[in-house]
């Protein structure tokens, strides 16, 4: 009796953890699900009220560009500030957690399932975790705002608007760049890291919030080594270009979830690079790119 009472408590631990991990992996994920579609909505509400694309492509391609869009995206006809800084940013920030979180989510489950098994306490950990990651893309954003608004100054410019139409080159060869990208062994490195969430957890484990913190960063850090290339195309298509990111969020999430993703991501270094030569060579017109 003395051995089944003892037994009867060494399963109490364990039928304890189990439970706790189901429920939090279930409240976890219906979070994230809530997340990434609220996300969605308030970037489909901003995209569909802009007046044009955000792109430097296809401010390139016209005449004159009007404001109406880029303002919308945090890009102020008058410059750099804070302000449009500012703005830019938190709509970027919500744009990568609609195209993000989706791919994350394995990796912030498998987070959660480390932490149930060392302490009962998971949520606070686990959102810390997802804090540090989301940290990496807002520190992201404030270095593509000045990116966003030298290319509209540019492309704005008399000089720009009055010579040929350096659109084509500008999104081609930013296609061309996102291309050879993916077939780099730097792109393979981090890859790999984001493919293998018990891998990473095994290897870069740090206790406590802090810990959980630093090991969100730094999942963000192979993630923004994995991606920047593609989201790079966002900058030349457009930053709220509905089609781009719908195409990236679904790429991403296959090359860093599907069995085959490894596979997918060469296809798809060949697939942008060879649409990349063809926009710079005035084959495929640059309007089929970012219409």
């Amino acid at each position: 009796m003395a051995g089944q009472g003892a037994n009867r408590t060494e399963r109490f631990p364990a039928e304890s953890t189990i439970g706790l991990l189901r429920h939090a992996r279930l409240s976890l994920l219906v979070s994230l699900v809530v997340l990434t579609t609220g996300a969605w909505g308030f970037i489909l509400y901003q995209a569909l009220t802009m007046d044009m694309p955000a792109g430097m492509a296809d401010l390139g391609s016209l005449p004159s560009a009007g404001m109406g869009g880029t303002a919308m995206a945090g890009v102020p006809a008058a410059g750099l500030s804070v302000r449009g800084a500012a703005i830019f940013v938190a709509v970027w920030t919500v744009m990568m957690a609609a195209m993000m979180l989706p791919a994350a989510a394995p990796m912030i489950l498998t987070f959660a399932q480390a932490q149930a098994r060392r302490d009962r306490a998971v949520h606070v950990p686990t959102w810390i975790f997802v804090a540090g990651y989301g940290l990496v893309w807002l520190l992201a954003g404030w270095v593509v705002y000045p990116i966003v608004q030298w290319g509209h100054d540019m492309a704005s410019s008399p000089v720009a608007t009055s010579s040929f139409n350096w659109a084509p080159l500008a999104l081609g060869g930013t296609l061309i760049v996102a291309g050879l990208y993916q077939l780099t062994p730097l792109k393979r490195l981090c890859l790999s890291h984001c493919r293998s969430p018990l891998a990473f957890v095994a290897l870069h484990w740090r206790e406590g919030r802090g810990g959980a913190l630093r090991m969100g960063v730094l999942h963000g850090l192979y993630c923004l080594g994995c991606c920047w290339a593609l989201f790079g195309i966002l900058v030349a298509a457009g930053v709220m270009n509905l089609a781009w990111m719908l195409l990236l969020t679904l790429l991403v999430f296959a090359e860093k979830v599907l069995p085959l993703g490894q596979r997918l991501t060469a296809v798809m270094g060949f697939g942008l690079a060879a649409i990349g030569f063809a926009v710079a060579g005035g084959v495929v017109p640059v309007a089929w790119i970012t219409s």
